[in-house]
């Protein structure tokens, strides 16, 4: 397995350093398959451990670590015949979000996907994946084709947040997120929203309305990042792992508390350790949700979106 480009997160050090030994102990001649074994299993073990001591920092950490399979990476290996669609026939296209029709197996699909960029001039030109009002209007273009076609709608959150700035906001950035939002909510087909880093406020709900809500098992969901939590009630962004916790932005911890429906587990060490079997779980699973979903009638999916929407959330009067 191919050792995942640095940076490297402090918790990651030891299982590269084993890694790196490993493909150096096979470059030479005088190598052997047991020790060649005892290394491999020793590394899987390490990573093992570290996993089962995650904080949900650690988590947070791994959601948005360079390196990690984004949107267009899962399109390329779960779904064929992928035909992008640009613009939002309004203003411009946004390559923030990037939205086409493509094959599931033997299904035909709507896909909407937040990508961020790979090197500084993708991140630039994609906006490090925040998507302005333009990049949800070109998202809500393609949910009424799929309307329109009864294709089902499958999604990819992994945004900071829509973008603040100012043009975005004059040009009706929290409306655009309203409207989908709203025809999100009432659209015919089966939606299955998938959480795959960072799902962060409004910018991810302004695709993330679905039947089934999934999320990879070091992603992240909520209203707000810890640094920005800290800073707001502490005026310390330094506090950031103090609050993580208390935030419940882990998958674990929104699965109990039936924000999402399903958690994905990763490969050992995380999603970009093994994007290939990453990528193969993730096509398998959507594949039988889909199929699922796809007994219900328009009216029931309709109905019971709405009833689940209705439910979320624990208080007490």
């Amino acid at each position: 397995m191919p050792i995942p480009k640095a940076p490297y997160l402090e918790f990651e050090k030891p299982v590269v350093d084993l890694a790196t030994k490993i493909e150096e102990l096979l470059a030479t001649s005088s190598v052997t398959s047991t020790d060649v074994t005892e290394l491999v299993n020793k590394k899987t073990n390490l990573q093992k451990r570290i996993q089962s001591r995650l904080t949900a920092w650690n988590r947070y950490e791994l959601a948005r670590r360079p390196g990690r399979p984004y949107a267009l990476d899962y399109i390329e290996k779960i779904f064929t015949h992928f035909i992008e669609i640009h613009g939002d026939r309004r203003f411009g296209d946004d390559a923030a979000i990037v939205t086409g029709l493509a094959k599931l197996g033997q299904q035909s699909v709507a896909l909407i996907g937040q990508q961020k960029g790979r090197d500084t001039k993708e991140s630039i030109r994609r906006n490090f994946g925040m998507a302005s009002p333009e990049g949800y209007r070109k998202a809500l273009r393609l949910l009424k084709m799929a309307g329109k076609f009864n294709l089902p709608v499958i999604t990819f959150i992994d945004t900071q947040g829509a973008f603040p700035g100012i043009g975005a906001e004059e040009r009706g950035q929290a409306e655009a997120i309203a409207v989908n939002l709203r025809e999100m909510a009432v659209l015919p087909v089966p939606i299955i929203v998938t959480i795959i880093g960072e799902g962060a406020s409004g910018g991810a709900l302004g695709i993330g309305v679905g039947d089934r809500v999934l999320m990879l098992e070091n992603a992240w969901y909520g209203v707000i990042s810890p640094q920005g939590c800290a800073t707001i009630l502490w005026g310390d962004a330094s506090k950031k792992e103090e609050i993580t916790p208390q935030m419940k932005l882990t998958a674990r911890e929104l699965l109990e508390l039936k924000v999402i429906d399903r958690v994905i587990e990763e490969p050992e060490g995380g999603a970009h350790w093994d994007p290939d079997e990453m990528s193969n779980r993730l096509g398998t699973i959507l594949k039988e949700e889909l199929q699922a979903l796809k007994l219900l009638s328009k009216e029931d999916l309709v109905e019971k979106r709405i009833s689940k929407l209705g439910s979320i959330g624990v208080f007490s009067e």
